[in-house]
């Protein structure tokens, strides 16, 4: 009886698999990504979480400061484990200097707040672009702001999830245990930077997903961001920290648009099924037999070109004379 339930599991996951990663759905992704511009709009989102983010965890920093110790270079090296190099870089770049405050002026302030708002603007056209919605721009500065804070309010979440449960090497615990809060974040983050002109059931899709892609990237980063860090610190200094974390900023990004493209697709698919629409097991079967002929057809094309390259070769050189004759 257990064998036939394990069999019957195990038959229901691959006909799953085999359903949400057949060839047709795959193009629709690739296709949505391609037309959101994925990889300009990962850069772009990095660029201004950099310039956003920097200065706002130095300032946060300062002022949590005053009431608890709080610093955010040591929070980085402790969560990404850095050492030597990086560790030191990290800490030139999120300090202040010595016998000096963190505090700014009227331009500064101005600055930190048109920085923060451009990367809560960056991040409403990824949902504007998904969705296919009029850009708003400036007339969403309101909820913009609220984003802002909302932000503020999950990296606290993330970090004490980090300091009370990322005892690992790999964090994996707490990299478990913010999948729930990221989704939720991230679905909050669309209703209110669409201004609501989504709703928040067709943003489950996309939150699921990119949570645990961030996830998963977070364990993958504590493996290779040392490395990264330490690398281009001792090439570069301060500013290879700053290439370092544009770095890992974007490879960040590039999983959000991604989850992104791939939860409008998933959100689609859903009301095509809804709407009794849903490719039977045959036509799922038929795309996957084509898409294996295809493969076949140019690997063995492939082979052909390269036998008759090294043919070719062998002819121009001529055979291998033995010198004992």
């Amino acid at each position: 009886m257990e064998g036939t339930t394990a069999r019957i599991k195990r038959e229901r996951l691959v006909r799953t698999l085999t359903f949400w990663l057949r060839p047709a759905f795959a193009l629709r992704v690739i296709n949505r990504f391609q037309k959101i511009v994925g990889f300009d709009r990962s850069m772009a989102l990095a660029s201004s979480a950099l310039t956003a983010l920097v200065p706002l965890s130095i300032l946060i920093g300062a002022v949590v400061s005053s009431f608890v110790h709080y610093d955010a270079a040591e929070q980085i090296i402790k969560r990404y484990h850095l050492t030597g190099a990086g560790a030191t870089a990290v800490s030139s770049l999120f300090s202040p200097a010595e016998d000096s405050s963190a505090s700014v002026g009227v331009f500064g302030a101005l600055f930190l707040i048109i920085s923060v708002l451009s990367f809560a603007r960056a991040a409403q056209r990824l949902v504007e672009q998904t969705w296919e919605l009029s850009p708003l721009s400036v007339r969403n500065t309101r909820n913009g702001l609220w984003w802002v804070l909302g932000l503020g309010g999950y990296a606290v979440c993330t970090a004490s999830l980090t300091a009370l449960l990322g005892k690992g090497e790999l964090g994996l615990v707490a990299s478990v245990c913010e999948v729930p809060v990221t989704a939720a974040f991230l679905v909050w983050s669309g209703r209110l930077l669409s201004a609501k002109r989504v709703d928040w059931r067709d943003l489950v899709p996309f939150g699921v997903t990119a949570a645990v892609l961030t996830a998963a990237y977070s364990v993958g980063a504590a493996v290779y961001l040392p490395r990264l860090f330490n690398s281009y610190a001792a090439r570069y200094g301060v500013v290879g920290a700053v290439f370092a974390m544009i770095s890992a900023l974007f490879a960040a990004m590039l999983v959000m648009v991604g989850s992104s493209a791939l939860g409008r697709e998933v959100r689609d698919e859903l009301e095509r099924i809804r709407q009794g629409h849903r490719p039977s097991d045959h036509e799922v079967r038929r795309q996957w037999d084509t898409l294996v002929d295809q493969t076949r057809s140019r690997w063995r094309t492939a082979r052909g070109q390269i036998s008759r390259r090294q043919n070719h070769r062998t002819d121009q050189t001529g055979p291998t004379k033995n010198p004992d004759h």
